[in-house]
């Protein structure tokens, strides 16, 4: 059969997104390597599927494959491609659009400017829920890798998220700290490591080592995570601007209980056909 599909990007972060609305698909695990391969397939970090909805209340379904073919539950960049995928192919002509995804429902907000806000939910620090073995819940944990000692803030953005302090991004060890931590055995489902440079109050550096991906130009859970991680610690202030690889992210997050809000652009590369 031949399966269109349309590659998307968020700030580099790159997606090929699958309608399986209009068009009878299942993706599997093995298809989403298959398609996310850059030798043999199209090409992305992430898998993107756009399914009708199965619970009330909702537009639509959002699945989440990495490359590796694992499925995971969350992606902000993702999200806001989604958004504009499914306005652009007129799925949709909602401004606001109410998506369930593994971690349950987030809200996509399409802007005036064609930026889009992502309500990415409350951020969860209890360490059985994100899921990270520790005593106690606390701001920040010593983990022992790679033969050193590393300091690192956790918490959940509806995937696990790890965040380390560093004085400055270019030189950061995301090649060799990254996939320790990604694999640790204190994050029993492994985990997303991002390696943060506060430059002010307002204002961060970041990049991501994603589990099952490897680094990325972009990160959105990782860049809400690194933010909420700051103001958690009194580091930052509620709106920060992250920069990543990539480009740039706005991140607002009002304190516990409340939900972190993350807007940036979302950018169509092109549509085609493979044949499976």
């Amino acid at each position: 059969m031949l399966l269109r599909f349309t590659k998307m990007h968020g700030l580099g972060n790159d997606f090929v997104v699958i309608d399986a609305v209009t068009q009878e698909v299942t993706v599997t695990p093995e298809l989403a390597r298959q398609l996310a391969d850059r030798h043999f397939g199209i090409g992305c970090d992430q898998v993107l599927v756009v399914e009708p909805p199965s619970v009330p209340d909702v537009d639509f379904d959002y699945r989440i494959y990495n490359n590796d073919g694992g499925e995971v539950a969350q992606c902000g960049n993702g999200a806001r491609c989604f958004a504009k995928f499914v306005r652009d192919r007129r799925l949709t002509g909602k401004h606001e659009i109410r998506v369930r995804t593994l971690s349950g429902v987030i809200t996509l907000k399409v802007l005036r400017d064609h930026q889009v806000t992502v309500n990415m939910g409350v951020p969860v620090f209890d360490p059985p829920k994100i899921p990270f073995q520790a005593e106690v819940q606390a701001d920040t944990y010593t983990l022992e890798v790679a033969q050193t000692s590393v300091t690192l803030s956790a918490l959940s953005m509806g995937n696990p998220h790890a965040v380390i302090r560093v004085d400055d991004v270019a030189t950061a060890p995301v090649e060799s700290i990254g996939p320790a931590v990604e694999r640790h055995a204190r994050f029993p489902e492994r985990v997303n490591v991002g390696f943060m440079a506060i430059r002010s109050r307002q204002n961060i550096d970041l990049r991501v080592f994603e589990r099952g991906a490897g680094e990325t130009l972009a990160c959105g859970t990782g860049a809400c995570a690194a933010a909420v991680a700051g103001i958690q610690q009194g580091l930052l202030d509620h709106r920060v601007e992250v920069n990543l690889t990539g480009g740039t992210l706005t991140v607002e997050w009002q304190g516990p209980g409340q939900p972190v809000m993350m807007t940036g652009p979302a950018t169509s590369v092109f549509q085609g056909r493979i044949r499976l």
